[in-house]
Order: C-alpha cells, then sequence, then structure tokens
C-alpha cells in the first residue's frame, strides 16, 4: 500500500461524525469485518486465490508507477449516470476534488466504501472539496449500485477504464481469480465489454492547479482510503 501527501492528513485520526451506527467505527474496521467473515466462511481455494490474485498485482509495481503525488492530474469528459456530462478540469478549478474510483456495484468492499463516503460527504464538501466518483460499470448499472445503497453520489462512467489506464490504476485481472469475475460476478455485463480488467480502488485529492497532492493506491481491493484521512488532505489544499 501506498499513501502519499498530505502528512497532516495521515496524523489527523479523529472519526468523521455521523449519527449512523457504522460511522462509530472507521472503514478500515467495517472492511476488516467484512474481510474476517470472508475468510471464515469461503472454502481454503477461493481464500487462496484471492490472496494470490492480490500478490499477483502487487507484483506488478503498479503501486509505484501509477500516478502519484506532484504529477498533473488527467483530464477526461464524462457522462454520469444522470446523463450530464463533466469536464474533470471544470471541476477543479473551481474547488480541490477528491477522485475515487469504485469497482463495480458487485463488490462489497466498494459497496462499504460508498456508503462511508456518503456519509462522509457534508465533512469533505465542508472541507472545501467535491466528491467525484469514477466507475468501470455502465451509467444505468451504477444508477442501481447508488439505489441499493441509498446513495446521493452521481457516479461517473469510465468507459472501458480509459480514465484509470491514464492514471496507470488499470491493471489485468490475475488468472487465479479470472474465472470468478468473468463467469460468477459476470462483471462483463456489469462494463458492457469483455476485457478483463480493474482500476485500483484509487483515491487522489486534486488541488486547483490539477496537481495531485493526496494518493492512496493500494493493490489489495479490501484497503480503502479512510474518509477521516481524505478530508484531513482537503484542508491542507484548501486551507479549512
Amino acid at each position: 500500500m501506498i499513501v502519499l501527501g498530505a502528512s497532516e492528513a495521515l496524523s489527523q485520526q479523529t472519526e468523521v461524525a455521523s449519527p449512523d451506527a457504522k460511522s462509530q467505527s472507521s472503514l478500515a474496521e467495517q472492511l476488516a469485518a467484512k474481510a474476517a467473515g470472508f475468510a471464515e466462511t469461503a472454502p481454503p481455494q477461493l481464500r487462496q486465490a484471492f490472496s494470490k490474485g492480490v500478490d499477483i498485482v502487487r507484483a506488478t509495481g503498479i503501486e509505484q508507477s501509477a500516478k502519484q503525488v506532484g504529477d498533473m492530474a488527467v483530464d477526461a469528459k464524462l457522462v454520469g449516470w444522470d446523463g450530464k456530462m463533466v469536464q474533470l478540469s471544470d471541476m477543479w478549478k473551481e474547488s480541490p476534488i477528491v477522485l475515487m474510483w469504485y469497482r463495480g456495484g458487485w463488490c462489497p468492499y466498494c459497496n462499504i466504501q460508498l456508503n462511508a463516503m456518503q456519509r462522509s460527504l457534508n465533512e469533505i464538501e465542508g472541507a472545501g472539496a467535491k466528491l467525484v466518483v469514477l466507475t468501470p460499470e455502465l451509467p444505468e448499472k451504477a444508477k442501481e449500485t447508488a439505489e441499493a445503497n441509498n446513495l446521493g453520489i452521481v457516479a461517473l462512467h469510465d468507459e472501458k477504464n480509459a480514465v484509470a489506464d491514464d492514471y496507470g490504476i488499470l491493471f489485468d485481472l490475475p488468472k487465479p481469480i479470472l474465472p470468478i469475475y468473468r463467469d460468477k460476478l459476470k462483471m462483463g455485463t456489469y462494463n458492457g465489454h469483455s476485457k478483463m480488467e480493474l482500476p485500483l480502488s484509487a483515491t487522489y485529492v486534486i488541488d486547483q492547479s490539477g496537481k495531485i497532492t493526496y494518493a492512496f493506491l493500494d493493490a489489495d481491493y479490501k484497503n480503502r482510503a479512510e474518509p477521516a484521512e481524505v478530508i484531513a488532505a482537503v484542508k491542507t489544499v484548501s486551507g479549512n
């Protein structure tokens, strides 16, 4: 795992306040609980396949080769599930943005993260940033994901993972887990194409000049950027 930039973000560990009971535990704790449940119930062969898959992705060096703190962000024009077009540079020129990828509504870890970010949305915006969520799944699937999780977040469609590729966070699914995503999870029906690729569940903070000031990159899909750290990273950029 690589988390870079906004050193104040890494030292701030205060929990984001919310009346929701889940907000009493960190995102990391919620994800760990989900992983523990899987470890207890999944067949050993399945656990080993996923573990091997993470090792293979990490061995590619993707965490180091992806866009890092200090790099310039990549611009793109994308459509949300609401049908509206968004130019990323227009958004970051107005205010810093939190740019976050989720893999798809089929991913329970992504849904946990989306819910955590939804609960933190007021704090993110109060810190002076906009949350921008990208996903390879089709707009209609992203809408289903939002509705299933009672989200107010409009995800932008990263068609065929083009933007993820530009950020260097795109990887081919390793052979040990490829059949699971292709045949069991039916990832192709979510993404609208047959390429078996996924982005890291990366999170960036981008300032108004288009520079990356915070980067969370982890080859392990079970690990995600903690909302409190993201909010602290935003504050170092916005001055709030």
